[in-house]
Formats: C-alpha cells, sequence, structure tokens
C-alpha cells in the first residue's frame, strides 16, 4: 500500500543528496542525508510490545522500507528507541507512549507566567502542572526542531497519526504542526515529503 510513496520518497531523498552537496539545508550536516537501517517486521513488533503501542501504518512502512532514523526535517529523524523520553537531550525520563493524547485542537495554558503575585510555591505548581507527562502521553518524538521545540507522531488518542508540536518550552503549548504551511493536519509521509519538496525547491531557487 505505501510502496508507491515511499519510493517516491526515497527518489526525492537521492535528488536532494545529489543538488544538496554542499549541505545548506537546515540539519544536513548532521544526517548528510542518509537513513539509518530499515527494521524487519519482528523489530517493529518488539518496539510495540515493548511499549504497548500500535503504531500508525505510514510510519511502520516507513521504518520497515525506507530507514529507522536519520535524514529528515529539521535536525533529522530520531530512531524510536529515542523518541519514548520526554527530554531531548537527556535520557533519563521516559514518556507515556501507550497513554491516550487527549488534544484534537492546540492547547496551551492560560497562565500569565509574569504575575508577580503568585507566591513561588504557585509558580512551581503551575509550572509542573504545564510540563507535566500527562501533556505528552502518547506522543511518540519523531524530529528535534531545535530550541527545546519537539516534533511529535501521535500514537495513542483522537489525533492518532498526525504530527504534533510540543513547544511547552517556550510556553507555546502543544498544537498540530503546520510549520510547512499547511491548513490541513499531517500525517507521517505527507510531512516527511512535504520537507523534501520544500527542501528541493529551496536549492533550485
Amino acid at each position: 500500500m505505501y510502496n508507491e510513496p515511499i519510493e517516491r520518497i526515497l527518489a526525492k531523498l537521492q535528488a536532494l543528496k545529489q543538488e544538496d552537496e554542499t549541505y545548506e539545508i537546515f540539519g544536513a550536516e548532521g544526517h548528510l542525508y542518509e537513513l539509518d537501517e530499515v527494521w524487519n517486521p519482528e523489530e517493529v513488533l518488539r518496539f510495540e510490545q515493548k511499549w504497548n503501542v500500535k503504531l500508525p501504518e505510514e510510519y511502520r512502512a516507513f521504518l520497515m522500507l525506507a530507514g529507522s532514523g536519520g535524514a529528515g526535517p529539521y535536525y533529522g529523524l530520531e530512531r524510536p528507541e529515542e523518541g519514548v523520553y520526554t527530554d531531548l537531550d537527556y535520557k533519563s525520563e521516559l514518556n507515556d507512549v501507550s497513554g491516550c493524547f487527549s488534544y484534537t485542537e492546540a492547547w496551551n495554558a492560560e497562565t500569565d507566567w509574569d504575575d508577580e503575585r503568585l507566591s513561588e510555591e504557585e509558580q512551581e505548581a503551575l509550572e509542573n502542572d504545564y510540563f507535566g507527562p500527562d501533556k505528552s502521553a502518547g506522543l511518540l518524538r519523531i524530529s528535534n526542531f531545535g530550541c527545546g521545540v519537539s516534533i511529535n507522531l501521535v500514537v495513542n488518542g483522537p489525533s492518532y497519526g498526525q504530527i504534533w508540536i510540543d513547544d511547552r518550552v517556550n510556553q507555546g503549548g502543544i498544537y498540530p504542526d503546520h510549520y510547512f504551511d499547511n491548513t490541513e493536519r499531517l500525517t507521517f509521509l505527507t510531512w516527511y515529503e512535504t520537507w523534501l519538496d520544500r527542501s528541493l525547491d529551496e536549492i533550485r531557487t
């Protein structure tokens, strides 16, 4: 079912690698347009069983037909086993990837973070709630946008299969990915191919 779009994606990735010889596209110097080894069906199943999730079909197909990380938007694709942590840089706290991501529309806390009337304890309580792992439950991080912002694939919940942004570090909340000026919700393959198309346009202009 996904062989044709993934073959098209791999062809575009090869074209981008050939045309961007000096790695002008953001993040290219890190991944060099190379994908990590594909996973076999048993590896995908082991990951799903370990973390009690069912990966969206587009992403499963990409893992088995294209690669398990490497070349991709921003700083590249993270490997699935790296995307289960809450922190982008420290692999210390696991995210509840099997939990339910409940949001269907953009969310942010209605909080005045500069309200001087808040006590230190109240401020700390607000921050603990805002950054609580329950907010990112059901998300698998797939890419690092930079500046603490993560790109995530919803693996459980009503927005299953969509790409969402976690921008809480900049008090931007959590919202569907519209970074490519898209008005529609993006699924994994559309997100990845849109990045390729925009990158090719950038190199060719």
